[in-house]
């Protein structure tokens, strides 16, 4: 079974590639809902130990714990540490259900793909990209996002350049969902064919 890899920076149209692949008829885990998932109950004791008052209503609210991270982004090592561990956790179950399944191919959705080291587990990169204007645009336009909130993000991620040096297969999402969709289609047609090592050294045990 062939893992892919699928990354790029907020607002670059991870979850539009994401759609494709699933339409194609291929697994994909999507990394930020597992934290999302975890969030609400599994992780929000620990994060509150971590991070006092991170919770609303017995769950981890983003807007508070982002206040902490922002006045002290040094800490966001420290979240990454107790969230991390889970996740990949997450991700090898996936993994191994989706190989018991019969699947041919599997992608792991990352938003911190290359600075967590995901690139060493996978078997193919797809990194997906669009304009500084376009991504802009794109994350203001989410409820409770801001110019300080954004620039955060982006100075915890590697630059764009960097990550499409090393990926294998770049997608370019700044015009319509319909380009997307047909880049995606030829990136599927040329992984096929690619030698699967990384799920037998990686992830079956």
């Amino acid at each position: 079974m062939l893992v892919v890899g699928l990354t790029g920076s907020i607002g670059m149209g991870k979850s539009t590639a994401a759609a494709r692949f699933r339409a194609r008829g291929i697994g994909v885990f999507d990394a930020d809902a597992e934290v999302h998932r975890l969030y609400e109950g599994p992780m929000a004791g620990e994060i509150e130990e971590a991070f006092p008052g991170s919770l609303t209503d017995g769950v981890v609210d983003r807007a508070k714990l982002s206040q902490h991270l922002i006045a002290e982004p040094r800490r966001f090592k420290e979240l990454e540490d107790i969230v991390h561990p889970r996740v990949h956790e997450a991700e090898r179950r996936f993994l191994q259900d989706e190989y018991a399944n019969g699947a041919t191919m599997a992608v792991l959705e990352v938003p911190l793909f290359f600075e967590g080291g995901h690139d060493e587990r996978v078997d193919a990169i797809v990194v997906v990209t669009a304009s500084r204007e376009v991504q802009r645009q794109r994350v203001l336009a989410r409820s409770g996002m801001t110019d300080v909130k954004f620039e955060a993000v982006i100075a915890r991620q590697l630059p764009e350049a960097e990550k499409e040096a090393r990926a294998d297969f770049v997608v370019d999402t700044s015009g319509s969902v319909e380009n997307c969709n047909s880049q995606i289609d030829v990136v599927i047609a040329k992984l096929l064919p690619l030698s699967a090592t990384a799920y037998e050294e990686f992830w079956r045990d």
